[in-house]
């Protein structure tokens, strides 16, 4: 059995990896790499396989599958949650690339194409595909996140993105008996706070800041994050809000409840927040006392209304709850205290120096108040040794890294650990 990455090996982002087993040729994930103020990077293009298999809907997994599909008609097995999410994430794709001026990387008509090309599948359910049995396993993560069990001469489980605790809105993954494990590594060498703890710190700050007569601003990726959040608010008897595409992916969840830890919950938190669906009520969503939003990373999206709204405001506070890429303005938020928006000139007008794919920059200062805290939904350095070693496996793959070494450290005296580059081929 051959591995190659084509992307997302020694780097989180433009996961892909091609798997050749007995003649056969199958692909895992085909992802964009997303890149504050760049156009998205893709992975090395993909050859023909036989058959692509997708974890989960997050663009950085999922974001070429509708250029694979409609390049060489192919079928990609996913979980029916998985497919509906990432239908509404490559549509908007589509849309951040016409409104940066960047060039699309595939055609709605490709995204059509894709989404008739999917072969959805439960966990638990088993396909024979390239002289393989794979069956499917929850990654928790994210609802509807899975892991592929291969099973032919030896049995090699696929990670993807994972999650071994159990979150408000998922129950977290447990350990396959494998051969061969090839394992993400986002958090190699890192540790999460206790999560209990981190919880409460979130909530005690948003009555703090409530309290005291601010406005708490949450940013939150769409897809997972915006539903913990709620999850972890939902008991707050204040004048709370929902923006942005969470919205949609809160419909969508809702309509698979079973990949759910419980679907009574998220009807619970989605009824304690109002929903912004016009522009006019999102003005009246600014006068709230609580408003969950995207985009995670500050970087587009109704997020930028309201921070422009209580950035002098130092009651107020920007409490971010996700993971801050170097060069977002989450990050420039967190380090410095200031983003950066597009300068469009006079009466909105684009500048001259913002025609073309470096637009010219404002900085804004943010007077508020800017916390941190960690939801993450990824597995950490510890939950990760415990996870491969519930494994027991004899080689181990780690991926979807930029510190695999520090996982490596210390399972090499145990196991057998490859690292591959980007376009190298490992045999397992």
């Amino acid at each position: 059995m051959k591995i190659r990455f084509l992307g997302g090996a020694e780097m989180v982002g433009k996961l892909g990896m091609v798997l050749e087993n007995k003649g056969a040729s199958l692909l895992f994930e085909y992802g964009l790499k997303l890149r504050p103020k760049e156009p998205p990077e893709p992975p090395i293009e993909a050859p023909h396989v036989d058959h692509a298999f997708l974890t989960h809907s997050h663009v950085d997994h999922s974001g070429m599958i509708p250029w694979l599909c409609a390049r060489y008609d192919c079928r990609v097995t996913s979980t029916p949650m998985t497919i509906a999410v990432a239908q509404i994430l490559l549509q908007d794709t589509i849309k951040v690339a016409d409104s940066e001026g960047y060039p699309r990387p595939f055609e709605p008509e490709d995204i059509r194409k894709a989404m008739t090309s999917f072969a959805p599948m439960d966990f638990g359910d088993v396909i024979d595909v390239g002289g393989l049995e794979v069956e499917l396993h929850s990654a928790g993560h994210v609802p509807g996140a899975t892991m592929f069990e291969l099973r032919g001469d030896s049995t090699t489980l696929f990670t993807g993105d994972m999650h071994t605790y159990s979150t408000r809105l998922v129950y977290g993954a447990h350990p396959v008996k494998c051969d061969n494990l090839i394992i993400e590594g986002t958090y190699a060498g890192r540790l999460h706070p206790d999560r209990q703890k981190e919880e409460n710190r979130f909530i005690q700050k948003v009555k703090e800041v409530v309290e005291r007569g601010g406005k708490a601003i949450i940013p939150c990726f769409a897809v997972g994050r915006t539903q913990e959040a709620m999850l972890i608010l939902k008991d707050l008897k204040y004048d709370m809000w929902v923006d942005g595409m969470g919205k949609t992916v809160n419909r969508i969840y809702l309509e698979h409840p079973d990949y759910l830890r419980s679907d009574k919950q998220l009807k619970q938190a989605r009824n304690k927040f109002a929903e912004v669906r016009t522009p006019a009520v999102r003005e009246r969503a600014k006068q709230g006392q609580v408003i969950i939003t995207t985009g995670g990373m500050l970087d587009g999206g109704p997020v930028l209304s309201y921070l422009d709204h209580i950035k002098d405001d130092p009651r107020s506070a920007v409490l971010m709850t996700g993971y801050q890429v170097e060069g977002s303005n989450g990050r420039k938020l967190a380090d410095g205290g200031y983003i950066e928006v597009p300068d469009y000139g006079p009466r909105g007008r684009r500048a001259p120096e913002e025609i073309g794919p470096t637009p010219m920059l404002r900085r804004i200062k943010v007077k508020c108040e800017i916390q941190q805290f960690d939801l993450s939904a990824h597995a950490d350095h510890n939950e990760l040794l415990a996870f491969i070693r519930g494994c027991d496996p004899e080689k181990i793959v780690i991926m979807h890294s930029e510190n695999r070494e520090a996982l490596a450290k210390d399972l090499q005296d145990d196991f057998k650990v490859f690292m591959p580059k980007t376009g190298e081929t490992v045999e397992i």
